[in-house]
């Protein structure tokens, strides 16, 4: 993710400093030591690790930084638009999500419940674009989410370097308690975990989560509304297409959504409708550095990737040449007085 905004910044000409998270530093730290061996200038990449109300909030509010473009929570990405809003400076802003993944009766059951898992589970749900909020028909919801629980049960959970790892631990302990935590208030509050929610027996270290899939969710509920970032899937049924577009958009975010069917004038129907920055049609979180990136609401603004992605750090210039002989003639000439 560094990449998508280094390799555009220096591409546009700029100079451009990279602050990482604090809890994910050693990758781009790596990334300097390769732009060192290639021979790239000495201050055109400067990497400055450290926590983001050090590092990250006095370079928001540097009057030397130019722009500023933020991947993170919605919290965060607030603080540091309300600070380059002091000085006027631009932001782009990549935020938090709730993804919702509308699946319609008429689908290869199988095929989507791997897209399901696949959807809210890679990278052990840490990623924003996370389709975290199942919104399934009510003629299948029995038959696919028992398949989704075999799926999900079915998942390698191990050390990350270990061979077919498919789901590794939650980043910190902070973060694996406020998973675990958001996994039992949804109990609390009347919701049924059908797998997971628990450390794997298998592990007896490591912030491991398993995969978790929730029902009997209701769209007031914490686990509904909020980002987790960890592998968790609330799961809600519809009857009608306007019912899953409104329980798709019902949300303060939109980066992401899907939708599977096999009917692909329902498929552009809802690709128009769901108000998200990015629609995977029968598939989930496939991304291309050729094709834009990027939310709405709550999720930010402005586009990563492709052209657009240039475009975050270029800005345009107007220079207008007078070409003709004649004199402009708005106002009469003293010499002709």
């Amino acid at each position: 993710m560094a990449t998508w905004k280094i390799a555009p910044a220096l591409a546009a000409g700029c100079a451009a400093i990279l602050k990482p998270s604090k809890l994910a530093s050693v990758t781009c730290l790596e990334l300097g030591e390769i732009c060192k061996e290639i021979g790239l200038p000495h201050g055109v990449l400067n990497i400055v690790t450290g926590l983001g109300h050090e590092a990250g909030a006095s370079l928001a509010s540097h009057p030397d930084v130019d722009k500023i473009s933020f991947t993170g929570s919605s919290a965060t990405g607030s603080k540091i638009m309300t600070t380059a809003a002091q000085l006027v400076k631009p932001v782009s802003l990549e935020l938090g999500g709730k993804s919702p993944i509308v699946v319609f009766e008429d689908v290869d059951l199988d095929k989507v419940a791997e897209w399901t898992v696949f959807g809210c589970f890679f990278t052990n749900g840490q990623i924003c674009s996370a389709t975290s909020r199942l919104i399934v028909h009510e003629s299948i919801a029995v038959e696919f989410v028992d398949k989704l629980v075999k799926w999900a049960e079915n998942i390698k959970i191990s050390d990350p370097l270990e061979e077919g790892c498919r789901l590794g631990p939650i980043v910190s302990e902070a973060h694996y308690k406020k998973v675990l935590n958001c996994i039992s208030s949804a109990k609390s509050e009347g919701a049924t975990i059908l797998t997971g929610g628990r450390r794997p027996e298998h592990l007896k270290k490591g912030y491991f989560v398993e995969p978790t899939i929730i029902t009997d969710v209701t769209t007031s509920m914490q686990i509904w509304r909020e980002e987790v970032f960890g592998p968790v899937l609330a799961v809600k049924t519809f009857s009608t297409e306007e019912e899953a577009i409104n329980l798709a958009n019902d949300t303060h975010y939109g980066l992401g959504s899907a939708v599977m069917s096999n009917n692909l004038e329902r498929c552009e129907r809802l690709s128009k409708a769901l108000q998200a920055g990015i629609v995977w049609i029968n598939c989930a979180q496939p991304s291309f550095i050729q094709a834009l990136w990027g939310g709405i609401k709550r999720s930010g603004f402005g586009r990563e990737l492709g052209e657009w992605g240039l475009e975050n750090y270029l800005s345009v210039k107007q220079v207008t040449r007078y070409t003709s002989d004649e004199p402009w003639g708005w106002y009469q000439s003293p010499s002709k007085l």
